[in-house]
């Protein structure tokens, strides 16, 4: 398989690293650290410093911190986005291969939750559904639009004690018209 910008991002920890740095937190490896709990911090710099090669995360700060240099990371936004022309230069067989590993993220981070004490589909909001839209293709941009303003809205939320962290995913695919 070769090199794509696809299969840097979709690796699951370096999703991880994304996703906390999601919504302008810039964060030190300490704090990622506290986000992505399951991650070994060894394993931890070398997918940061695939990101750092890639230019798809940036250092925005470093600190002197007892004979060490702390680096703080953000989101390279202009190189974190997987492009219409990066999907074109996929293969079906890379795309099945990274909607895998898509679901197999999603697995894991469902069976943590329900490895978890307190768990309350209720109260937690868990739930997971399809169904069939019937839309036009302008609808349809009309309804993307929208769910693209809710999410941006609702990234630029920063953590805080009220707070919970809520994994949202969401998988769009249109029937085959042979169907």
């Amino acid at each position: 398989m070769k090199n794509s910008k696809a299969k840097l991002i979709l690796h699951p920890v370096r999703m991880k690293i994304i996703q906390s740095l999601l919504g302008g937190q810039n964060l030190t490896v300490q704090q990622m650290m506290d986000i992505v709990k399951d991650v070994p911090q060894a394993t931890l710099y070398r997918h940061l410093n695939k990101l750092l090669e890639a230019e798809v995360i940036m250092i925005v700060e470093e600190h002197q911190i007892r004979g060490t240099i702390e680096k703080v990371y953000a989101i390279n936004l202009q190189n974190a986005v997987i492009t219409a022309d990066d999907l074109k230069q996929t293969t079906k067989e890379e795309h099945l291969n990274y909607f895998l590993s898509f679901l197999m993220n999603q697995l894991g981070t469902f069976e943590k939750y329900l490895a978890g004490d307190d768990i309350d589909f209720m109260k937690d909001g868990v739930s997971y559904r399809q169904t069939k839209l019937h839309l036009s293709d302008e609808e349809f941009i009309e309804f993307l639009t929208e769910i693209r303003n809710a999410f941006e809205k609702a990234t630029q939320k920063t953590p805080s004690p009220e707070r919970k962290t809520r994994n949202f995913a969401t998988i769009i695919i249109p029937e085959n018209k042979k169907d």
